[in-house]
């Protein structure tokens, strides 16, 4: 379904237009839904893509447990625009994708391991209103994560809460994204509202 633009879709024009444009289809193959939204206020673009650079550059938590993460965090949410992307970012990120395919439905899937479990309801934990994170789980992540890392999968989680609820809220749908890796993009209530 394409996206509404509850949000009208804005002309993307200028220099910066004409750069972020060229870096968008050279990096992901098409202009993303949410930069024509975006480009309204470039004051909170260019705030948003340079978060999103530093975001990049963090290392402290597993990738695979990165995207389980954030693609369960979407789900939650109803985001098909951040599922279909982050699956897109998945594969070209080279993660295993037999599970990436899993995250909808990881509670009745065998192919997780119980960390991977762990960070999956924590990240829907986060997501759900009010979150409903325990003292127990934190404290079981940092014992086998590392401080450092859960706090990097805390800020992950908080980071796609946003994304999501951003585009949710302004239309968007999935673009296809995933189509390129060959995923199914599963519907938003193939994942359970409540953690």
């Amino acid at each position: 379904m394409p996206s509404t633009f509850r949000i009208p879709k804005a002309e993307v024009s200028g220099l910066y237009g004409r750069l972020m444009s060229a870096y968008a289809r050279r990096t992901w193959g098409q202009v993303p839904d949410n930069a024509y939204v975006l480009w309204h206020h470039r004051q909170v673009l260019k705030a948003v893509l340079s978060f999103e650079g530093k975001v990049k550059k963090w290392d402290r938590l597993d990738p695979n447990l990165q995207s389980y993460a954030q693609l369960a965090s979407a789900g939650v949410i109803g985001c098909s625009w951040c599922l279909d992307f982050g699956y897109f970012l998945a594969h070209n990120d080279g993660l295993d994708l037999a599970k990436v395919r899993e995250v909808p439905r990881w509670r009745e899937s065998d192919v997780f391991t119980p960390l991977e479990r762990d960070v999956m309801a924590y990240a829907e934990a986060m997501s759900v209103t009010p979150p409903t994170v325990t003292d127990e789980v934190v404290s079981g992540l940092v014992d086998r994560l590392g401080a450092e890392a859960v706090v990097e999968l805390t800020q992950l989680v908080a980071l796609e809460n946003m994304r999501s609820r951003f585009n949710s809220a302004a239309g968007l749908q999935s673009q296809g994204y995933s189509d390129v890796c060959e995923l199914p993009l599963a519907p938003a209530s193939a994942v359970p509202s409540e953690a």
